[in-house]
């Protein structure tokens, strides 16, 4: 077998084998602790290439005749709800005939229904081995099929908990993750240990928790309505030993389960508290860091963006910090805004990035929307200039060290950060006069909120295909040869 179709086989076998989401950074807030008293959920997906698209998809309402399963990927049949909800996500370009959500290949990253509830998943992180021997993972509830499965059904944050819940109970879980859920009023932070083990917490109104890939929940008391967990958790931690003076009323889910004080994981922790949160000082690389906060002030979307593409310039850890939230394999994030002041239907905001969160703008667009731009649902592995997943993608490389040092960085860092800039002046007086249509027309203020989601799309996707232009014709100009003058008046002759 000659080179390349090693270098073939490998990449084909590599892309089979590879899970989605390998590392993820996350911000939740509490609504009385964001800047415009919105419920916020937010993460980074990061993947193993750089070269992966990602499709925005809307899932309809649908019925399902009586006995229906759905399949999931790791090949277990699951009964079918009478009917789903209407969602939408962002999914894997591979996501295999995602016309529906059940063909159990989906990978759908973040979503929100027509109930206003939203979720995103997952942020992995290991299990130690201990709470593996206790509680083993099965074929079970996977990252990569759990979003259609909770968001078809849920009817509030705490119900879709409690959904993905049950579903452990009956099947298992399949891995270690952390799920994030909101609706109007409240989010929720759930994580799961072995295949049966989980535990979820409400996030204080006032208060903040960021997420790096480890299991974040200590110090929280099993009795509390703010709480859920797994029947017989406490027994099992107990009884397995997998904390050796355990409590009921600080219970530390994480270390009982997970393995805490990675660097990987606990640098992210301390520098998105330090972003959000200056006054506090904290040393670096504790074992853990508190899970909930408040901001020194209300926190904004621009603070976030700032959280979920930070590196470690200017800090403790500039020259030793592992694994920064912003890196080159993100292939994209959101930001999910929920508003308990505005109507129903335009009630919540999605603040998505087409591609790498730090070459790409956060475009804001309502749940409302009807239709997708066809090139934000386009894109495979391979580049594709109609796709707009690749015209950001290639934006960054354009833009990264890699080319000609950076030259272009700042052009298109300051292009987009313009833009977000627009954005969020802008949202706050498109939320007023939507209210306002909305009292006079409700279809109306659908209709053009749909429009407006569709416009920004788009009109970002055109700045993007004329950057991307004018940066390649720079880039051509720079290979040219530089003649003497008389050899360039010779060749201007010929």
């Amino acid at each position: 077998m000659n080179n390349i179709k090693k270098f073939v086989l490998s990449a084909i076998t590599v892309a089979i084998i590879m899970p989605s989401a390998l590392a993820c950074t996350s911000v939740m807030v509490g609504k009385d602790a964001s800047e415009n008293g919105s419920v916020i959920i937010s993460r980074n997906e990061d993947f193993s290439s750089n070269n992966w698209a990602k499709h925005m998809k809307i899932y309809p309402a649908k019925a399902y005749k009586e006995g229906a399963t759905i399949t999931l990927s790791t090949g277990l049949n699951i009964p079918a709800p009478a009917k789903t909800l209407r969602y939408t996500a962002m999914i894997d370009w591979d996501g295999f005939s995602y016309k529906t959500p059940d063909n159990g290949k989906v990978y759908e990253q973040r979503g929100v229904n027509e109930m206003n509830v939203a979720m995103t998943a997952t942020n992995s992180a290991e299990i130690n081995k201990r709470a593996l021997q206790a509680d083993p993972h099965t074929d079970g509830i996977v990252e990569q099929n759990m979003v259609g499965i909770v968001l078809g059904q849920a009817t509030s944050a705490k119900h879709a908990v409690q959904i993905l819940a049950d579903y452990i109970k009956l099947y298992g879980a399949g891995e270690g993750y952390g799920v994030q859920f909101a609706d109007l009023d409240e989010a929720w932070y759930m994580e799961v240990g072995g295949g049966h083990q989980w535990i979820a917490v409400r996030v204080p109104d006032d208060k903040y928790l960021v997420i790096a890939n480890g299991l974040r929940i200590n110090g929280v008391d099993l009795d509390s309505k703010t709480v859920m967990h797994s029947e017989g958790l406490f027994d099992t931690v107990t009884q397995n030993k997998l904390l050796q003076k355990p409590d009921r009323h600080s219970f530390n889910f994480a270390k009982a389960f997970g393995n805490i004080g990675d660097f990987y994981n606990i640098d992210r922790e301390w520098n998105s508290q330090k972003i959000l949160s200056p006054s506090i000082k904290q040393k670096t690389r504790l074992k853990q860091y508190p899970l909930f906060l408040s901001p020194d002030d209300k926190i904004s979307i621009e603070d976030i963006a700032q959280v979920l593409r930070a590196d470690y310039k200017g800090t403790e850890l500039e020259t030793k910090g592992v694994r920064p939230s912003g890196v080159d394999r993100n292939s994209e994030a959101h930001i999910i805004e929920m508003y308990s002041d505005m109507p129903k239907e335009l009630a919540a905001v999605i603040w998505q990035t087409p591609s790498n969160v730090k070459y790409s703008p956060f475009i804001p667009f309502y749940n409302v929307m009807k239709t997708v731009p066809a090139e934000y649902a386009s894109g495979t592995d391979n580049y594709d200039d109609k796709s707009s997943w690749w015209n950001f993608r290639t934006l960054g490389t354009l833009a990264s060290k890699s080319v000609l040092n950076g030259k272009y960085e700042e052009v298109v860092n300051e292009t987009w950060r313009d833009l977000e800039s627009q954005f969020t002046t802008s949202l706050p007086f498109v939320n007023n006069m939507l209210k306002t249509m909305y009292k006079q027309d409700a279809n109306l203020a659908i209709n053009f909120a749909s429009d407006y989601s569709y416009g920004s799309l788009q009109t970002t996707l055109d700045k993007a295909s004329q950057l991307k232009s004018a940066l390649m014709t720079e880039l051509t100009h720079s290979t040219e040869k530089k003649y003497d003058p008389e050899e360039f008046k010779k060749i201007s002759n010929l």
